[in-house]
């Protein structure tokens, strides 16, 4: 039993491919307790069972001190890999005339589409770059779209709207969502708070986000019953794809946000653990690893549109290069993976009693060993010189130094931070980097990225470049940290964390992008 420091708890979690971690912190944003269990197929399970067992540590007093728990989980992810609990989607475009020659949902695979869509529309309105219509916006042609959907039959949980450029300019889309509010009653997802300029991909963020709307549902659901299990009355947050927070309430509202949580956890506590604002980050799981890059001590978002599940999207994700080498990665010979064994390498692998041959084993035999796992070598008796599992961790060394120098882009200043179960495969020495950091607790770094992250809001505009646009960026900072809030943080201490402006050619007015970001500590 661990008796915590005097003052708030707060739990983090985080659900991986392999393990769920589970940590506790105290006021002192120290770790006083910690616990990894088997990720299970529903997910759900193996959550309850790290937060039951991170609770088992705290004693009876301690326990009772908890006042906010962070998840950053899998579920959105899994469902639609899957296709399994999505919701059947309307799908409305205002673009017409404009935009018709490419429908929607075009590049989706089949089976999702099959899955999410209840029908799709190209209908009037929408927006230019420099805010003038394209067309009117046609109510009757909304209403007359979802009345037929309806009398066709046809199952419809909520309503995706995407304008064109309506991240500059979304009067249509809040119109539409008024509308469909009012007389329809169905949730509605708009694209102006999702995915950034490019009307495809914010389009498809936009659809998969209402399909996720029941997935939320059931996520915050089981989240909320596992607290009341263990008699909690802590406040629950979700962790976000830009490693910070929100609550159960906005997560309901924009769930696709919480896709690619898990990397961004990772990375968020690297930089709190290792107090390094600036390296390469190595996440060792049981299956792959994923690396990244810290800026600021925030993850380096990408640039590039993000596929998830066969489909592009625009919405932020951290910039993560995943390779196909963790702890279970099965190893023949000389060849690594790229299949793993995942959570049963505690009864697979050869160090465990198992028959097959892991890079867990391989780095075993290199003399490389977990914390606390010294005898572990013993077990290989000769079976590690007669397979020869020295010349495996060869490979995989040389495999992280290659997507260490993708993800570095030729800077060797920073060190790499090592963090995940399987940290202890990595070198001592990686080139292209100036040296490898493996903090305390790295084993579960990516719960601690939970526990201790903020909340955020942002917003990604196209605004006038004259002498208005001074205050028109003001304005766009106050909405994004006005979104902030909504998500959770405390409006007395937020601050504006990132401001790009780009300068655009070839309009007919001068304009400049804006991309303003917010965050703060939770509200007290």
């Amino acid at each position: 039993m661990v008796d915590g420091a005097r003052g708030a708890l707060r739990v983090g979690i985080d659900v991986g491919g392999t393990n769920t971690d589970a940590v506790v912190l105290d006021a002192a944003d120290r770790v006083i307790a910690k616990a990894k269990r088997p990720t299970t197929p529903d997910v759900t399970s193996g959550l309850r069972a790290a937060l039951g067992a991170v609770l088992a540590e705290l004693d009876q007093h301690a326990e009772g001190r908890v006042t906010r728990v962070m998840l950053g989980t899998t579920h959105a992810t899994n469902a639609i890999l899957e296709r399994r609990g999505l919701g059947r989607v309307a799908v409305v475009r205002l673009g017409a005339p404009a935009t018709t020659s490419v429908p929607p949902l075009s590049d989706w695979p089949a089976a999702l589409r099959a899955a999410v869509s209840a029908g799709e529309a190209v209908l009037p309105g929408g927006h230019y770059v420099d805010g003038r219509e394209i067309g009117p916006l046609d109510r009757d042609a909304i209403r007359r779209f979802l009345d037929g959907l309806r009398k066709g039959g046809a199952r419809v949980d909520a309503v995706a709207v995407t304008g064109v450029f309506s991240p500059a300019t979304a009067d249509h889309e809040r119109a539409v969502a008024e509308l469909v509010a009012a007389e329809y009653g169905l949730p509605v997802s708009v694209s102006h708070e999702i995915g950034s300029l490019g009307l495809l991909e914010r389009e498809n963020a936009t659809v998969l986000n209402a399909a996720l709307y029941g997935v939320a549902g059931h996520v915050t659901g089981a989240l909320a019953g596992a607290l009341a299990e263990h008699g909690l009355t802590a406040t629950p947050y979700l962790a976000q794809n830009d490693g910070t927070l929100m609550t159960t309430e906005h997560a309901a509202r924009l769930p696709v946000s919480t896709i690619g949580s898990g990397p961004a956890n990772s990375l968020r506590g690297a930089a709190f653990l290792s107090g390094v604002a600036e390296a390469v980050v190595a996440d060792v799981g049981g299956t792959s690893t994923d690396l990244g890059v810290l800026t600021g001590g925030f993850p380096r978002e990408s640039a590039a549109a993000v596929e998830i599940g066969g489909v592009l999207t625009n919405f932020r994700m951290p910039d993560i290069l995943a390779i196909a080498l963790g702890g279970g990665t099965v190893v023949r010979g000389e060849e690594v993976g790229p299949d793993s064994v995942g959570y049963r390498i505690t009864e697979e692998a050869l160090v465990f009693g198992g028959s097959t041959v892991t890079m867990t084993d391989a780095a075993v035999a290199a003399g490389r060993t977990p914390p606390g796992a010294d005898d572990w070598r013993a077990r290989l008796g000769d079976r590690a010189r007669r397979d020869g599992l020295e010349r495996a961790v060869a490979v995989a060394d040389a495999m992280v130094a290659d997507a260490v120098d993708r993800m570095s882009l030729g800077r060797a200043d920073r060190p790499l931070v090592a963090v995940g179960g399987g940290a202890f495969l990595l070198p001592p020495r990686v080139a292209g980097v100036s040296g490898v950091v493996r903090p305390r607790h790295a084993e579960v770094a990516n719960a601690v990225g939970a526990a201790i992250a903020l909340a955020s809001g942002r917003v990604d505009t196209i605004l006038p470049a004259g002498e208005s646009r001074s205050k028109a960026i003001e304005r766009v900072k106050e909405e994004a940290a006005a979104r902030a809030v909504a998500a959770g943080a405390d409006s007395s201490r937020v601050e504006i964390v990132d401001l790009l402006e780009v300068p655009l050619s070839y309009l007919s007015e001068p304009a400049v992008r804006v991309h303003v970001k917010a965050a703060g500590p939770l509200a007290r």
